[in-house]
């Protein structure tokens, strides 16, 4: 009996360090797994076929079903999970394609010198975030516009660096709960409205008006800080791409984007900027910190590739002015780099110069044949952007006339006559005619001007249904900040031209040849691949509007579900959602909606029929909560 007692005792034993072995080793790959993944990154897609609410954050959601099948109620499709946990509060500002702690986990080796680090490098599939970004704690419903050109809520973006490193500059102040912005600049310390003012004297365009008659309309600011040039150029018709990368100055363009203030993520790198030649009439920088002399000026390339016929390059520096050697010396590399591309100084006042691009291919054909930079080559299309490396070559104005241009300059004939193969000025008319005039690339995307007209009117119906179906939800100044998801022609943002609102207008990559379409008619706009996460940061939309996206990606095999969580980290607490697809589409995400805390306002019709309408199209709009800090701490 004793003896067996012992058994016992020692087989109890057996069995307590066994339990205490598996649990050390089940500590041990949990501590292993939670170093080497980040809290609501996937593991992989391939480690599971749906979603089985086992894990919810570390778990994935079915992919590349047949959808049809999944529109049944949720008890019988658990592929649609009941809630979406909420990411750490460390990642309340996250930017899945611009995280830099990303870099260093993958191990990547970035080129710092060439800015390759603020360039956008995704995470692989089984890294992708599955939780939903936090706001800040204490965050509050943004100020409205236009109040919040000049001031917005310290709680939304606690970072008050810039107000302190920038005090001497008047860029921001902090003001209570409140971040004030003066309207100031690094070359413009007693305000932006005076700089502009100054900037439309130095050109000697009628009435001060720095847009000349709506000839100016599209501006880049490069290294624009907190935008207020950008913010400031708005009462003067004149729309700015504000563009920073997020470097030691972060938060510059969440700033921006809080204010209300057309802006975006971006780098002069090694990339091309997304956006199409000749699509601005002005580039602007005012103290950017930009090595323009670097890799045989290529910088300086990527901005004459951006700006149209005869269009200025504003430069406000000390190279402009200083009289140390250094100074000196980057200045006459600069000058005689920017006199071989054919630009001439227009005006040079204080601390500004303003240079011009040439208005045809005239300049180009008097060059010594083999001047550096060259011409690009004849099978390189200036508007293909998405992930194509800068080129150090002058894009000539007109691709189709390249073989021409290219025998001319071979063969010496430098008559007055060839001037009459290229083409010379842009054919646009002035804001705000432009922005449903037919412009004069149409043709180059297929389209004519009959059935760009028709895209006009459609549009107009379209946005007037939506804003019925929002009438008792929408006020007049709910909506700012608007990106619409597929642009088309740009019909949506054109539809909105009396609403004091500005539009993304974002070109999937198979459609980004219509984004030239878009700078035409004065608007803004970026190309962008929905399989992706987009260069922004959380919480900076009012309303996403997105006309057939998801078919779009469905059709490439990409999940609707990391878009569906994308969009819920760029759309503002209170921001609206537009979703126009397949009725299968709508009912699918429409089994998401109080997952993703959509579910504050909802409204789902059948739209009516236009020549745009696919077979059996439903519209379905919904209004995203504000969470409190409670859901927030889940």
């Amino acid at each position: 009996m004793k003896q067996k007692s012992e058994q016992q005792i020692r087989t109890s034993k057996l069995l307590t360090y066994v339990l205490l072995g598996l649990i050390s080793v089940l500590g041990l790959v949990c501590l292993y797994y939670g170093s080497t993944s980040a809290p609501g990154l996937r593991r992989s897609d391939d480690e599971s076929s749906g979603f089985d609410g086992s894990d919810p954050v570390l778990g994935t959601f079915g992919r590349n079903r047949d959808f049809d099948d999944l529109f049944e109620d949720q008890e019988l499709n658990p592929e649609v999970p009941k809630s979406i946990p909420i990411c750490d509060m460390r990642y309340s500002e996250l930017i899945p394609c611009l995280d830099r702690n990303l870099i260093y986990q993958l191990k990547l080796k970035p080129n710092l010198s060439l800015m390759e680090h603020y360039e956008r490098h995704c995470p692989p599939p089984e890294r992708r975030y599955n939780c939903l970004v936090p706001p800040p704690k204490g965050y509050k419903i943004p100020v409205r516009w236009p109040a919040s050109r000049d001031e917005v809520w310290k709680a939304n973006i606690p970072h008050t660096h810039l107000a302190e490193e920038k005090s001497d500059q008047h860029w921001m102040v902090v003001n209570g709960e409140k971040i004030n912005f003066p309207g100031g600049g690094t070359h413009f310390h007693d305000g932006a409205d005076k700089y502009i003012l100054a900037l439309a004297r130095m050109l000697k365009f009628p009435s001060d008006k720095l847009n000349n008659g709506g000839n100016i309309r599209n501006v880049l600011d490069v290294g624009c800080g907190v935008a207020s040039f950008g913010a400031y150029l708005l009462s003067h018709d004149i729309i700015a791409m504000s563009l920073a990368p997020n470097d030691v100055h972060e938060n510059q363009i969440q700033f921006a984007l809080e204010r209300g203030i057309p802006s975006t993520l971006g780098v002069l790198g090694t990339k091309r900027l997304p956006y199409p030649s000749r699509s601005f009439e002005l580039a602007h920088c005012s103290r950017c910190r930009i090595d323009w002399l670097q890799r045989d000026g290529i910088l300086l390339l990527e901005l004459d590739r951006l700006l149209r016929p005869g269009g200025y390059f504003v430069y406000s520096s000390p190279e402009a002015y200083a009289h140390d050697p250094e100074n000196r010396r980057i200045w006459n590399a600069m000058y005689d780099l920017l006199k071989s591309m054919c630009w001439k100084i227009v005006s040079k006042k204080d601390q500004t110069v303003i240079w011009a691009k040439p208005i045809s291919n005239s300049c180009y054909l008097k060059r010594v044949p083999g001047s550096r930079p060259p011409l690009c080559s004849s099978d390189d299309d200036p508007d293909v952007t998405w992930n194509v490396l800068m080129k150090a070559c002058i894009s000539p104005y007109s691709a189709s006339k390249y073989h021409c241009l290219v025998l001319v300059i071979q063969n010496n004939l430098f008559n007055s006559s060839t001037e009459m193969h290229h083409e010379k000025g842009t054919g646009l008319v002035p804001w705000p005619a432009r922005l449903t005039a037919p412009p004069p690339r149409l043709e180059e995307v297929g389209v004519t001007p009959e059935e760009f007209h028709e895209d006009i009117g459609i549009w107009q119906v379209r946005v007037v249904d939506y804003w019925k179906q929002m009438k008792t939800v929408a006020q007049k100044n709910t909506f700012r900040n608007v990106m619409d998801m597929n642009s088309n022609l740009g019909g949506f943002a054109a539809a909105l031209k009396d609403k004091d609102v500005w539009v993304m207008n974002v070109a999937p990559v198979r459609m980004s040849a219509r984004l030239k379409i878009i700078y035409d008619r004065g608007l803004i706009g970026t190309v962008h691949d929905w399989c992706e996460s987009f260069s922004t940061y959380p919480r900076t939309y009012d309303l996403l509007h997105a006309w057939k996206v998801f078919s779009e990606i469905e059709d490439r095999g990409c999940s609707f579900e990391d878009l569906l969580i994308e969009m819920d980290r760029m759309l503002r607490p209170e921001g609206f959602v537009i979703i126009r697809d397949k009725s299968s589409i709508i009912n699918y995400i429409r089994k998401f909606i109080t997952a993703l805390k959509w579910d504050g306002w909802l409204s789902e019709v059948e739209p009516r029929i236009d020549a745009l309408s696919s077979s059996e199209e439903r519209v379905l709009i919904a209004k995203k909560k504000l969470w409190d800090e409670e859901v927030a701490a889940i």
